[in-house]
């Protein structure tokens, strides 16, 4: 059933329940998002229960609530709970989804997006490079998405991997992820997901995707804890997985001394597990499907293109977005100065955005002559007088 749109008094009333945006002009949503205050209190309370009882006896009893996060971020994915494990950042998540896909050899082909984030790039080249393996990108089409086209004409029995950042970490494109994942199904090849833009900000139903593995951490739009990523397995899946390394979680050893190793996603997920952490996502969890992903994600798309249009009309500003429509993240330079020039006039003012430089983003930004760029996101919490303070502070950094 669709959910209502949110009107501004939703807005404001989602604003007085979030602390932080009475102390901070908040746009670095897409680097964390600021929490509520029921989920900061989720965490707060999760800790004094380890306090009063003993951290392994208060995650106990706290079963019922780590249990409701999986299964509230299997539907709010299009998942099972058994598809849904736990990691730390979104590149341990990623990490060891890749690293159970090996061994690697001489001529295996990794064919990944454009706009691959640097850290899935830099475990590639660590491990699957040291092999001899070759990490190819696909080539964009003429708004500068990554082309399903060209992959299909790529694939060959090499190909042991397709790997695509959905929403680039450097500005506001949106990549056709389930396109390319028709493509990665019809010819068999494992198909891996970041979606670390995605999770909290665009409707997800991974079956669509069409993805073997989605990862995302829960600090950015889902609006989570820091520290604390999904990691999706499709069933299907996870029997080809050899995972790294393994624990007493993962591969509990039996009766008759023989590992065995779990089904499912969370066969590459630890027992040493953030409890309070997983206690804040839930609340996070319920509070997005409470609202409605569509209804977030048409919030976000207003909000996000009112910004670029008022600073499309700054003389000395130029946006960076490709493709459309867009997604929160909207990219930008001013004439004269340098992006962390940019950060740091607009901190003082205590307007938070950020930059993106080669090493995030280096495929894309390399292609398009790019150094860095200055990066603000938005929320469906951003509020209109916000955008007016950042636009004008940005107007004056632009008149210097």
């Amino acid at each position: 059933m669709p959910h209502a749109a949110l009107s501004d008094a939703d807005v404001e009333r989602l604003r007085q329940a979030t602390p932080g945006v009475a102390q901070v002009v908040h746009f670095n949503h897409a680097g964390a998002s600021l929490p509520s205050a029921a989920t900061v209190q989720a965490v707060i309370d999760h800790l004094h229960r380890e306090a009063a009882a003993g951290p392994m006896e208060a995650a106990r009893a706290a079963e019922d609530t780590l249990a409701a996060a999986r299964q509230r971020a299997a539907r709010l994915i299009g998942a099972q709970p058994g598809e849904i494990a736990f990691a730390s950042g979104c590149s341990d998540a990623w990490g060891r989804a890749f690293a159970a896909l090996g061994p690697w050899k001489p001529g295996d082909r990794i064919l990944v997006g454009r706009h691959e984030w640097g850290g899935n790039l830099a475990t590639m080249q660590q491990v699957a490079g040291r092999a001899g393996a070759r990490i190819e990108s696909i080539p964009c089409d003429a708004e500068g998405r990554v082309d399903p086209a060209a992959l299909q004409v790529m694939l060959d029995e090499r190909v042991r991997l397709v790997s695509l950042t959905w929403l680039p970490a450097n500005g506001g494109l949106i990549n056709p992820a389930a396109a390319i994942g028709a493509v990665a199904r019809r010819h068999g090849v494992p198909y891996i997901v970041d979606a670390a833009q995605a999770l909290g900000q665009l409707p997800i139903d991974v079956a669509a995707v069409g993805c073997d593995v989605l990862v995302a951490p829960v600090r950015k739009h889902l609006r989570g804890p820091r520290g604390l990523s999904l990691l999706y397995v499709r069933d299907g899946f996870a029997g080809r997985l050899a995972p790294a390394f393994v624990d007493t979680s993962s591969a509990p050893i039996g009766a008759d001394g023989a590992s065995v190793l779990c089904a499912g996603a969370q066969c590459l997920e630890t027992s040493e597990q953030p409890v309070a952490l997983v206690c804040g996502l839930a609340n996070a969890l319920q509070e997005a499907l409470d609202l409605g992903i569509d209804a977030i994600r048409a919030r976000i798309d207003a909000t996000a293109g009112a910004l670029r249009e008022r600073l499309a009309r700054i003389p000395g500003v130029t946006l960076h977005d490709l493709g459309g429509p867009c997604s929160a993240l909207v990219s930008f330079n001013v004439e004269g100065l340098v992006a962390a020039d940019v950060r740091q006039a607009l901190a003082r003012q205590g307007i938070n955005i950020t930059v993106n430089g080669v090493p995030y983003t280096p495929l894309d930004m390399q292609a398009r002559g790019l150094d860095s760029v200055a990066r603000a996101s938005v929320s469906y919490l951003t509020s209109g007088a916000e955008i007016d303070r950042l636009v004008a502070a940005v107007a004056q950094l632009a008149r210097r």
